[in-house]
């Protein structure tokens, strides 16, 4: 089969396509033929030598992809061959075939077509096991989510707003960002480049602050973001693009009785991503078969031309997903 392999790690050009052996899978997987993968941040860092597959997983990158069911281990009972499916992956998914232990596989939404259920997997996976799960995130209550454009970001608004949260706060660094977040359903949008976006927050809920924060900047944000929690806030992080040290000032947590965890996907174990998985099939699949989240994809490269996808992704100018077709 033919695979995305990093070459040596280093810049996008480092992406190429080759001919590689075909996954074997083991009696609890099942064999993939991908129809399409979609980009993460992750890939960019994979990539780079800086996030390296768990343990025997595929030294590929790709953390999710669609296709057809095309072979299944002999424990496998709830999938067959020809099935059309999505799968969160620990690597591998930038290839035309991929081996996805069964418990990470999930049905293609209704309503959504095959190449577009690659866009899903990831961001509802991230989402849900950290601001739901984990934050207890429910209706009536407040959220802002940091990179609102991002893949991440605009899956959050719409299952944010499907669950009752009353008002989603987003960050964006352009207008067009924005407006793309406001047509999702983010009821406050602020330009972190020309805004405060602690001053807006506190503007915005009458100096109480936000009950939920979604970030993937770490470090730079870390005091303005608990700055920015109501009474009982929790701020969750996801990512350290604005870096991983930083100077804080804690009394605001113990006064206001705020709650910071942090938490990735990829270096869970099957039963943990299993459970993950089930709870995505459970309250956000009808969420995707009403049509009230749909999939946001920027752009659908082929797979040879992975090297654009990344250099688009870091150059942070797209919306949503950016997928690749095989």
């Amino acid at each position: 089969m033919k695979a995305v392999v990093i070459t040596s790690p280093g810049g996008p050009e480092v992406l190429q396509l080759k001919e590689v052996e075909d996954p074997q899978i083991k009696d609890d997987e099942v064999l993939i033929k991908v129809a399409a993968a979609a980009l993460n941040r992750a890939d960019t860092l994979q990539r780079q030598g800086k996030y390296p597959p768990p343990q025997g997983d595929s030294e590929y990158p790709g953390l999710e992809c669609s296709g057809t069911i095309e072979a299944v281990g002999k424990d496998v009972t709830r999938w067959k061959i020809g099935d059309q499916v999505c799968a969160l992956v620990s690597g591998g998914g930038y290839a035309e075939k991929v081996a996805v232990p069964a418990g990470q596989v999930l049905p293609v939404p209704s309503g959504v077509s095959l190449q577009d259920a690659a866009s899903f997997p990831e961001v509802a996976c991230t989402v849900w096991s950290t601001i739901f799960m984990m934050s207890r995130l429910s209706a009536g209550e407040t959220l802002l989510v940091h990179g609102g454009s991002s893949g991440i970001g605009t899956f959050a608004i719409q299952i944010a707003k499907y669950y009752g949260v009353t008002k989603v706060f987003v960050t964006a660094g352009s207008d067009e960002k924005l407006a793309a977040c406001k047509d999702l359903g983010a009821d406050v949008c602020i330009n972190y480049k020309t805004q405060d976006f602690v001053a807006r927050v506190k503007e915005e809920t009458g100096g109480k602050g936000v009950d939920v924060i979604l970030d993937n900047l770490g470090g730079s944000y870390f005091q303005r973001n608990l700055d920015s929690l109501n009474l009982g806030g929790r701020l969750f992080i996801i990512g350290f693009m604005g870096g991983t040290v930083t100077e804080v000032n804690l009394s605001g947590m113990l006064a206001r009785r705020l709650t910071v965890q942090a938490a990735g996907l990829r270096n869970r174990s099957k039963e943990n991503k299993a459970l993950i998985i089930s709870e995505v099939e459970k309250n956000v699949w009808p969420a995707i078969a009403a049509g009230k989240v749909k999939p946001v994809v920027y752009k659908y490269l082929p797979l040879g031309q992975a090297s654009e996808g990344h250099k688009l992704m870091e150059s942070s100018k797209h919306i949503g997903k950016i997928l690749l077709v095989v």
